[in-house]
This record gives C-alpha cells, structure tokens and sequence, in this order.
C-alpha cells in the first residue's frame, strides 16, 4: 500500500508529511528510559530489519488476481511498544523510499501515516492493547492481532482513498476507489493478523518477557538471557529478505489492483515542479530501484531482489538501533539530571 506520487497533490503530500512529522515526534518524546533499555534496542533493530523483510513478500489474493503483503505497525508495536514502533516502521519506509525507490518521496508522509502512525498509535492501543491487557495467552493474541491488522489497514486503506481524494486525482472517483480498496484490503489485513499472530505466539513461547515487557511498559530484567532470541529473529529476517522474496506473487498489490481497476490503468499521469523535483531527487539516491540492479531494465533478477532485500535489512538494522540508542542515552541522561535535581532541593 506504498503510494506513488502521482496519487497526491504537493499540498496534501506537505502537508501528511507534517502531520507524520509532529506524530514522530511527539513518539520520540513519549518513549520513556524503559521503553528502550539496554535489551530492548536490539529487538528494535533486529524487529526493523525483519518488517522489512518481510514487506517485500506479496501473497497472492486468491480469486482477485492481486496480491498483498504485511504492514507490520502491529507486529512491531507488539514486541517494542506503539512509539518505538512508529520509529522503526517510518525507518522501513524512508530506507524503501530514498534507496530503492518503493513509495514516492513526496508521498512518503502518507506512507508513513497510513502504515505506520494509523496501526501503531490508533489500530494498537485502540484494540490490540485492550484486548491484551489483563492477560496474554496464545488466543487473545491470535485475536488481538487478526482484529487491529484488519482495522488498521481498513483504516490506512481509507486514508489512502481520502488524501487521493483531497489531491483532487479525478481518474480516481472516491465512490468506486473506496469500493475497490476496502474489501481488498480486507482480505490482506486478515493474512496479515494471522502472521503477525503466529509471529507473536512463537516469540511468546519463545521469550515472554519482551511481550510482557511491552505490555506493562517496564525495563526487561537484566538477568533475562536475549542473545540466543535475538539471533533467531536476526537469522529469521536474513532468511526472508534474502531468500524468501524471491518467491513471491508477481500480481499487482492491493493499491495497485485498486488503481487499476478504477482508473483502468496503474500508472495515473500527472505534472508539476514539485513532483518532477521529487522524482529526480529519488532517482538519484536509488540504488536498487524496485529492488534490483539499475541495468536490468525493469526485468527481475533473482540476485538483485536478495541482494536488495539483505541490504534493506542491514540499513534498517543500523537507522532503527541507531535511533533508539540515542534516545535511550538521552533518556538515561534526563534521568539522571532529575534525580541531581531532586537530590539538591532537598
């Protein structure tokens, strides 16, 4: 569900990229020293990487003839918290954005809106977390996580059709868009709760402490053993960016599917400085667009599509680690200079 930026207006990419913005950093400000403890950065980095992965693989949409692939915003507010989350998933789609060209520049606040601060601060705490609360077992998690992927994505699937709407896209009527957009992705976001569900159980039963951790909003204890999890999920994003995505559905996502099913066409036609600026801009900091080499001329290759998925996946591993390092020094800072304070009052 990356949107292009032909699908929106500047004003309306401005200003969904400054909405994204103030929601980053409003995260930024409500993650607490214990959100990002010491065992809890590399799960951030390590869980990065993984969504990452794991939104190259599209599946194919039985009897549709379109395809789709997880958001993630639920899977990893689930394991590191809805701020933490929405930081990891907006390092997932800027890397997928400025170095492989999936999603448009211009469009990257939308991307980040609708797959990161919809799931994350609305579809997770809203009916995740609430189901979650009292308890954890393996039902209410399976259910948990069916219920806020289907919501979430209901929800960033409406977002989408609204902020085409507001850019005044005419090829793209709402009524019909709406129509085409909502039951497709219906379908995903039920796929996609059943993996985020089944990802989560196993993590459960594997190391319940993370989950718990998350759910209480506590510092995970230091005597809890993490290296032999965090190489498990490590290897796990290892094997399905650089393996796995080489089988996937070749089938137009749900957006895609969508577009082309109401415009008659997947590539909607527009004009502008600021698009073309854009656009420029992307081409020059693309590496692997489309996940693979730039000589192969829009043909896919299965080198360069694992290639480009373990890259991906080592730039999110260090963008997200990174972040959540800082802030976690920084918070242990300003917990020291309060408790200094505190100590000098009295």
């Amino acid at each position: 569900m990356h949107m292009a930026d032909a699908l929106l207006s500047p004003v309306v990419g401005l200003a969904v990229c400054a909405a994204s913005t103030a929601a980053n950093t409003l995260a930024i400000k409500k993650i607490n020293r214990y959100d990002l403890c010491e065992k809890k950065i590399p799960i951030m980095a390590v869980m990065g990487a993984f969504v990452f992965a794991a939104q190259m693989i599209n599946f194919a949409i039985p009897g549709t003839g379109s395809s789709g692939h997880i958001g993630g915003g639920i899977l990893l507010a689930a394991m590191i918290g809805a701020y933490p989350a929405l930081l990891s998933i907006s390092a997932v789609l800027i890397i997928q954005c400025l170095f492989f060209a999936d999603g448009g520049l211009l469009a990257i606040g939308c991307n980040i809106f609708n797959l990161g601060v919809v799931p994350c601060l609305i579809a997770y705490p809203l009916i995740y977390r609430q189901l979650t609360s009292k308890t954890m077992t393996f039902g209410r998690i399976t259910f948990a996580s069916i219920a806020a992927a289907v919501i979430g994505l209901q929800l960033g699937a409406l977002c989408v059709v609204t902020e085409t709407l507001l850019s005044g896209i005419t090829s793209l009527p709402f009524s019909t868009f709406v129509l085409l957009m909502q039951p497709i992705h219906l379908a995903i976001g039920i796929i996609e709760g059943i993996v985020t569900a089944a990802i989560l159980c196993f993590v459960y039963r594997m190391r319940p402490e993370i989950m718990e951790s998350v759910r209480q909003r506590t510092a995970m204890k230091t005597g809890v053993p993490m290296k032999n999890s965090i190489l498990v999920l490590a290897a796990t994003a290892l094997i399905v960016g650089g393996g796995l995505s080489l089988f996937v559905s070749s089938r137009p996502d749900g957006l895609e599917w969508a577009i082309e099913k109401t415009a008659g066409t997947t590539e909607i036609e527009t004009e502008g400085s600021i698009i073309e600026g854009a656009a420029l801009v992307q081409e020059a900091t693309a590496i692997m667009p489309d996940y693979n080499f730039r000589d192969t001329e829009g043909e896919s290759t299965g080198t360069g599509t694992a290639l480009a998925g373990i890259m991906g996946g080592v730039f999110t591993f260090f963008l997200a680690g990174a972040a959540a390092l800082v802030i976690s020094i920084t918070r242990k800072r300003q917990g020291k200079n309060n408790n200094a304070e505190i100590g000098a009052a009295q």
